[in-house]
């Protein structure tokens, strides 16, 4: 920019149409003139770049040497603006096209000088014609805008560029550059001296990313078992249970002491009486008496209620709106037909695990849970292991996972009959895919689970096997140090006997599947190879869990998520497009290449992955030592007919869909555009891609990509992905692997 003598230009600073200012702004005095000056040009001929020179107070002198370049916008736009005193003398001014690297020849716009007079444009040109040689002519269009800024506007803009580095817009007027030495000050507060620690910021406090969650404690609430009590163990002794609703809220908290009165209301199931008992709560049961509530994450078919009778369904009227599947295109093709087509019971789906301990079962349904809601299908995670904990405590040994120990067979029979019954009765409901985790080695359990689903659910047995020692051992270690059976044996190597001794017991009486529709994957947790057979499977979803399955393992890797630095676009509020960064979204390229270099340094296998549009580009191009993929699915979402504008003038011209993007974000698909369930449909292969890898992966992308990418990792229900906030210049580690999803976040500007 330029004001007079005492400014420096800033490239950055452009088009924001300063027209919102009022009368009364215009009408103070001593204001400042915002002067825009723009080319359009999808592509100028060789290396000539536009320049414009010209009288006082723009550059002096009308010396061809000392024209000033305009910048590119966008790949159709030039743009120059600077401010001048609305004072000034007559601003006489023309457009030239001078080579890129020289200063010689130039090529002078044909006709008269422009004039700008108190901010009043003499004439009206709106072509710029260049005679590059006899009979070479070249026209292009050009737009000459200036605007009243108050100095209040002026110093309020700047004084906001100031305190937070980066342009922002103060009543809609852009940052403003004013003199050299301040831009002298930027550059010194933009040292790329990196400290990665230095950088890092809470992130927002979910139960997925909390440290060190046991994937079976994010299984669903059995609601069976819905308040609190004392229950006889195996050998007698008795126990402090508090068992919570399915929505996880007690009916009553514990005092200051740990201990509470209860009323005891159980099902006829459980063959207990009620009683009134005073118990002491284990760190266990504290910690699933206060996780809050229990949200169900899936979004799909209509809630179906039973009767008063238990004979007929009706639909719920309060979710009717929401009775076609919420995901879009093949997913919600796929459920209507699976409706429509297939036998009643293909329409809800049991996943029933199968394997011995330490095999990763657990973390598998955790993932696929996770990958089958964000999708859109209705999905919960059944895991037996919590309602034995919760029915029989937490302190059980070894010797009650005997075979030859009549009541702890009968004890775990109980518990995998009230899971299962609690997952069909959520099917009928309205649940599409329960996913039903337990050891189930013997026959004899899966043929009882087979006939409780018998007409209610088709099943598919999904089993792992594991022959790695060395991954056993270390799945053993972790299961000793996350699961709540453990978490009162002061001694850990204790605690590792007694789950081999309790391994041993399971292996003695194993009996691989070889019956109905299953799905084995044999040695495939670690990534390198194995095998998956698969037997009886068809079926949109089941091809789809196949499909994720083949390419997902337990490799621990970070993957980090980023926007791209600031665009020309974000600083004026525009949607869409593909403008290129701004002078602090360059800042923000050098310092996410400093970090990825530092973060990274260790690791051979790394990638940088980025979006086709030119501003994800540039924010990944001093990234150096890395190979970089463009990807066409994580381009930004596509606004249609809005692309380019801003969500003022949305509202204002197209009233009707500014409101209905307001009502529902998620569903809401821009004219001749895309929703952001359209997104998710598309960064399907993303998913799958990022699953694959075994090394780290930068995704350098857009706002409303990320949103759903993050969603997925942090398992946020999918009416939440349109609001979650997704800032500017700021990392997002994920860390995948045995233990779970881990987040961390680093802002660097």
């Amino acid at each position: 920019m330029r004001m007079g003598a005492a400014t420096s230009r800033n490239p950055d600073s452009s088009t924001s149409n300063c027209s919102n200012g009022n009368e009364e702004r215009e009408d103070q005095a001593g204001g400042q003139l915002y002067v825009s000056l723009k080319m359009e040009d999808f592509k100028l001929k060789g290396e000539l770049i536009p320049h414009v020179y010209g009288s006082v107070p723009l550059v002096g002198s009308w010396d061809a040497s000392k024209a000033l370049p305009m910048e590119r916008e966008s790949t159709s736009m030039w743009e120059l603006s600077f401010v001048v005193s609305s004072n000034h003398e007559t601003l006489d001014f023309k457009f030239l096209l001078k080579p890129k690297y020289s200063n010689v020849p130039c090529v002078v716009e044909e006709g008269l000088n422009r004039q700008l007079t108190g901010g009043a444009l003499r004439g009206d040109r709106g072509m710029a014609v260049f005679n590059l040689s006899g009979d070479e002519i070249l026209e292009y269009k050009v737009w000459i805008k200036a605007d009243r800024v108050s100095p209040f506007d002026l110093a309020a803009s700047w004084r906001a560029h100031q305190e937070n580095f980066q342009p922002s817009s103060v009543r809609g007027i852009p940052d403003i550059s004013i003199n050299s030495a301040a831009e002298s000050n930027v550059n010194e507060r933009a040292s790329l001296e990196l400290d990665i620690e230095h950088y890092v910021v809470p992130a927002p406090v979910t139960s997925a990313n909390s440290d060190m969650v046991y994937a079976a404690n994010m299984a669903a609430t059995p609601r069976s078992l819905s308040n609190v009590g004392m229950f006889s163990k195996i050998d007698g002794s008795s126990g402090a249970l508090q068992m919570a609703t399915d929505t996880g809220v007690s009916s009553d908290q514990p005092d200051s002491t740990g201990t509470e009165v209860v009323p005891l209301k159980l099902s006829s199931r459980s063959g207990l009486v009620e009683s009134k008992s005073v118990g002491t709560l284990s760190s266990m049961q504290k910690q699933e008496g206060h996780r809050g509530l229990f949200v169900d994450r899936g979004v799909g078919s209509p809630r179906l209620v039973k009767s008063a009778s238990e004979k007929t369904l009706y639909i719920n009227d309060t979710e009717s709106e929401n009775s076609m599947p919420a995901a879009a295109g093949a997913v919600a093709a796929a459920a209507v037909a699976d409706q429509l087509l297939g036998p009643k019971e293909d329409r809800h789906l049991a996943i029933v695990l199968v394997g011995l301990p330490a095999r990763g079962k657990t973390f598998t349904a955790a993932k696929l849970t996770r990958y089958l809601r964000w999708l859109g299908h209705k999905t919960k995670h059944f895991n037996v292991g919590k309602y034995r904990r919760l029915k029989h405590g937490v302190n059980q040994t070894a010797d009650f996972f005997r075979a030859d120990n009549p009541e702890g067979m009968e004890a775990r029979n109980e518990v995998a009959a009230l899971a299962m019954e609690d997952m069909i009765s959520w099917m009928q409901e309205g649940g599409q895919v329960g996913i039903f985790d337990a050891t189930n080695s013997s026959r004899e359990r899966r043929n009882m689970l087979m006939k409780m689903a018998e007409g209610k659910c088709k099943i598919i047995f999904l089993e792992t096997l594991c022959n790695d020692r060395q991954i056993i051992e270390r799945n053993i270690r972790l299961k000793v140090q996350q699961s709540p059976d453990y978490s009162e044996v002061q001694d850990f190597e204790a605690g590792c006997h007694d789950f081999k001794v309790r391994l041993e017991n399971y292996e003695k009486v194993y009996e691989p599947v070889d019956e109905g529709s299953y799905i084995k994957m044999i040695d495939m947790v670690s990534g390198h190879g194995g095998q998956i057979q698969v037997n009886n499977i068809s079926g949109y979803v089941p091809g789809r869990i196949v499909f994720f399955l083949v390419n997902t393992h337990l490799t621990p890797r970070p993957i980090l998520l980023t926007r791209h630095g600031e665009s020309r676009h974000n600083v004026r509020g525009r949607i869409g497009g593909d403008s290129v960064i701004s002078e602090s979204g360059e800042l923000y390229a050098k310092k996410l290449a400093n970090f990825v270099e530092r973060r990274l340094k260790n690791e051979k296998a790394a990638s940088i992955w980025t979006s086709t549009l030119q501003r994800t580009i540039l924010t990944a191009g001093p990234i150096v030592g890395f190979p970089k993929i463009q990807w066409r699915a994580l381009d930004e979402i596509n606004a249609g007919v809005c692309d380019g504008m801003t969500y003022e003038e949305i509202k204002r011209n197209m009233p009707e869909e500014y409101e209905s993007r307001k009502k529902d974000k998620l569903r809401y698909r821009y004219p001749r555009g895309e929703s952001y369930l359209d997104v998710i449909q598309r960064l399907e292969p993303v998913i799958i891609e990022l699953e694959r890898q075994r090394g780290p992966v930068v995704v350098v992308s857009h706002q409303a990509v990320l949103r759903a990418l993050y969603a997925y990792f942090a398992d946020r229900p999918l009416k939440e992905i349109p609001h979650i906030e997704m800032p500017l210049h700021t990392i997002i580690e994920i860390q995948m692997g045995v233990s779970g999803v881990q987040e961390k976040r680093y802002k660097l500007m």
